[in-house]
């Protein structure tokens, strides 16, 4: 079960796809927002969820007082359950959907015809996703960050670290079991 952890949607039940994503875990999931917040990188924050599955990180970032919320997934199952979660995350918020949008296109198609930009951004591709592509996904977002933006990787932890573009600064990554999540903020 997955589920949005705090703030105006707490305890709201997302669905799942029933294949081709990976959940970020419960426990990831509230030790990634705690350091969020810790960096108030929250309140306000125009937020892009890339790779979004269910959209839980994205629908999170919502509940927990982001302004705005992309939600990006090629998969066009998982994208109706992220829209699906998007309408159940805003009736439990009190508020209109628009501000959660779904795109059901490959993250690289988005990343070259979007217009930021964006104050905080979840990547979490899946772990058959190349390093290669990763990084090419982190150099085709530079241009759609805000000065001080923060970026955030979920891979596995066995994956080596992304190949960071000049332009990001890469914090420690904190790893948690067999996930590894990795922060970098706009040089």
């Amino acid at each position: 079960m997955t589920r949005i952890i705090a703030g105006a949607a707490g305890r709201v039940t997302l669905a799942v796809p029933k294949a081709g994503t990976r959940p970020t875990s419960d426990r990831v999931r509230e030790a990634l927002f705690s350091a969020l917040e810790a960096r108030d990188a929250l309140d306000g924050a125009r937020v892009l969820d890339l790779y979004a599955g269910s959209g839980a990180l994205g629908l999170e970032a919502a509940s927990r007082g982001a302004a705005s919320v992309v939600l990006v997934e090629k998969n066009a199952a998982a994208a109706r359950v992220a829209k699906t979660n998007a309408g159940l995350v805003s009736k439990a918020m009190r508020t209109d959907a628009g501000a959660v949008g779904v795109v059901a296109s490959s993250v690289a198609s988005f990343l070259a015809s979007a217009t930021g930009p964006f104050d905080l951004v979840f990547s979490d591709p899946p772990y058959e996703v190349t390093d290669a592509d990763v990084a090419a996904d982190l150099e085709a977002l530079v241009p759609l960050l805000a000065p001080d933006a923060l970026v955030v990787v979920e891979r596995s932890s066995r994956s080596p670290e992304p190949a960071w573009p000049a332009a990001l600064t890469p914090a420690k990554p904190k790893k948690y079991g067999e996930t590894t999540i990795w922060f970098a903020q706009r040089a």
